[in-house]
Formats: structure tokens, C-alpha cells, sequence
């Protein structure tokens, strides 16, 4: 059974760093691009980020370019993404998907993990 389980978030300050982890499990993971979405409070799911099986290739969406890092550890099998320079508006539910087609199509997706940017 495919499983992907997302941890790390919490409450920050505008400015702060927080760093999601996602466990996987269930399937080969080194075999499968992954990627970050998320979803802000009443609206739509946002693509963040994704990584090509190796992590040598990483795309991000136009918010979060410059300031998030999405990376992997194989050995792990486990999927990171570092956030910089939080700002309110990032504020959402994170989640951690695998791919089945580059470079953000997927077939499984994690239940989230909260991230809050507050004062």
C-alpha cells in the first residue's frame, strides 16, 4: 500500500523557516518524481514544487521560486521541502504527492500537514 505521510508544520513568524518532511512508503521511491502542493483556507490546491527521481532537476512555482528548496533523500525515502522567507500568504495545508507524469501529474497524495504564517 502506497503511503505518504507529511510532517513539520506548525505556526511561524512572518520571515521564519520551517522545513516539511514526507515519509513514503509502499513503492519504490526512488523510482518516482514527487512533488508539494497545497491548499490555502477556501480556495484551490496550488502546485508548489516538484523533483525528478534523482533530484537533479526541480521546478517551482512563480510564489515560492527563490525562497522554498524542495530536495529528496533516497536512502530515506523521504521528500523535503525547505521554506524561507514565509510570508502570511503561505499560509495552507501542505501535501506531499507522487507523480506519475512529470511534472505535476499525480497518483497518490499524502492528508497534509498545517503550515500557519501569523504574527
Amino acid at each position: 500500500e502506497v503511503q505518504l505521510v507529511e510532517s513539520g508544520g506548525g505556526l511561524v513568524r512572518p520571515g521564519g523557516s520551517l522545513t516539511l518532511s514526507c515519509a513514503a512508503s509502499g513503492f519504490t521511491f526512488s523510482k518516482f518524481p514527487m512533488s508539494w502542493i497545497r491548499q490555502a483556507p477556501g480556495k484551490g490546491f496550488e502546485w508548489v514544487s516538484s523533483i525528478s527521481t534523482q533530484g537533479g532537476t526541480t521546478t517551482y512555482g512563480d510564489s515560492v521560486k527563490g525562497r522554498f528548496t524542495i530536495s529528496r533523500d533516497n536512502s530515506k525515502d523521504t521528500l523535503y521541502l525547505h521554506m524561507t522567507n514565509l510570508v502570511p500568504e503561505d499560509t495552507a495545508v501542505y501535501f506531499c504527492e507522487r507523480l506519475k507524469t512529470w511534472p505535476n501529474q499525480y497518483d497518490y497524495r499524502g492528508q497534509g500537514t498545517q503550515v500557519t504564517v501569523s504574527p
